[in-house]
């Protein structure tokens, strides 16, 4: 009994959530170019390396989709989505900075860099990334269901 209340309150969330997302049907204009940049990303996606295709998401989610699609704002400052994963990708690469920075130090014996704080530099910048790339993987799964949904 207490799994069907909880399964009907998270589909109604969904349902809710579902109405918010989509876009208004008198936006057609934004919606074409809203189209035709989905498709250039999944042209991006399909034709380039894994390596480049995290700078590229990063740059279309901060520059394209910027104004394209607008969702409902709370009241004050709220960062778009693109703004928060730059500062994400910007935060691990300042962590495998100052990781190889600190290794750099230890290795050319300064005595002011500790062998326990180059290793927790080190496993700190690893954990970031795998992080990061974590997120990735999930955009990008949450992009091709989104593209295989019916309209």
């Amino acid at each position: 009994m207490v799994d069907r209340v909880d399964i009907q309150g998270v589909l109604e969330q969904m349902r809710s959530i579902r109405s918010q997302v989509t876009p208004p049907s008198d936006q057609d204009a934004s919606n074409s170019a809203f189209a035709k940049t989905i498709e250039q990303m999944r042209k991006q996606i399909n034709n380039s390396s894994q390596s480049n295709q995290l700078q590229q998401q990063v740059e279309a989610i901060g520059g394209e989709f910027s104004g394209s699609v607008t969702a409902p704002t709370p009241t004050g400052s709220v960062p778009s989505f693109g703004d928060m994963f730059k500062s994400a990708v910007d935060t691990v690469n300042s962590n495998q900075k100052t990781a190889n920075e600190m290794s750099s130090r230890y290795e050319q014996g300064d005595p002011g860099v500790d062998l326990p704080e180059v290793m927790i530099a080190l496993q700190k910048s690893s954990v970031s990334f795998q992080a990061m790339t974590q997120v990735r993987n999930k955009m990008i799964e949450a992009y091709k269901e989104i593209i295989n949904m019916p309209l």
